[in-house]
C-alpha cells in the first residue's frame, strides 16, 4: 500500500513491472514515450519490466495505490 501526497512526482523513470490499483484520488503514469494514462479510484494498471519503456507516477489531488511488485 502506497500513499502518495497531493503533488507528488517521481524523481526517476521506473524500468521495473508493477501491477497497481488506484484506491482514492487520481494518480496518472507517464510512459517514457510521452503517453500517459490518468488513473481513478477502481482503476488498475499493469507494466511489465521493460527498461527499454521506463514509467513514472505522478498525482495532483494525491492518491492512495495498492501496488505489487
Amino acid at each position: 500500500m502506497v500513499e502518495y501526497s497531493p503533488g507528488y512526482m517521481a524523481d526517476h523513470w521506473c524500468g521495473r513491472g508493477h501491477v497497481l490499483l488506484v484506491l482514492e484520488g487520481e494518480l496518472m503514469n507517464e510512459l517514457k514515450d510521452g503517453s500517459t494514462h490518468t488513473l481513478t479510484p477502481g482503476m488498475s494498471f499493469q507494466v511489465a519490466d521493460n527498461e527499454a519503456n521506463p514509467h513514472r507516477a505522478s498525482t495532483g489531488k494525491g492518491a492512495k495505490v495498492f501496488i505489487v511488485d
